[in-house]
């Protein structure tokens, strides 16, 4: 396979995801880079190891997946209590970095429980590396919980809030 050099910033990209995970005491963190229809770049960064997994792409022959049982809903509520993430409305951070809950200090937060919402209003702010990364909302709904606070350090894949 030809060593694909079209994305030469890529290198000091995943020196920059090396640098916060060691700058924040990380132990992982995964980001996806969309290009183009068929071509991404995914890295995951890992104390003592760099993995770079190239995009999936799509087969004929893929094997039908297995059927999963759907849970009851006596087992739903105790995965949800247990793990917001498992949660059909949870809202996960799609980078690591820092939440900010407002736009600014002193400014009222962009919602709060029991607010309705609706798909694209901005939910909160994620700072990774200088940037400050608006989250929309992916869905309309009521914000039913807000599971972390301002200013805290937030990991890829860790859930944010909950929207019903």
């Amino acid at each position: 396979m030809a060593k694909n050099t079209q994305h030469d910033s890529d290198v000091s990209f995943i020196r920059a995801l090396a640098e916060l995970l060691r700058e924040n005491d990380l132990t992982e963190l995964r980001v996806k880079r969309d290009y183009s229809e068929n071509d991404s770049l995914d890295v995951r960064v890992s104390r003592g190891s760099i993995a770079i997994a190239p995009a999936p792409v799509a087969s004929a022959a893929a094997a039908p997946a297995a059927p999963v049982a759907a849970p009851t809903p006596a087992s739903a509520s105790a995965t949800e209590a247990e793990d917001p993430a498992a949660h059909p409305g949870a809202i996960t951070s799609p980078m690591v970095g820092t939440i900010y809950l407002q736009a600014e200090p002193g400014n009222p937060p962009f919602v709060t429980t029991g607010q309705k919402v609706s798909e694209g209003d901005t939910l909160l702010i994620v700072e990774a590396m200088k940037t400050m990364n608006q989250i929309p909302a992916p869905k309309s709904g009521t914000v039913k919980r807000i599971l972390v606070e301002d200013g805290a350090p937030v990991e890829f894949g860790a859930p944010l809030m909950i929207i019903e």
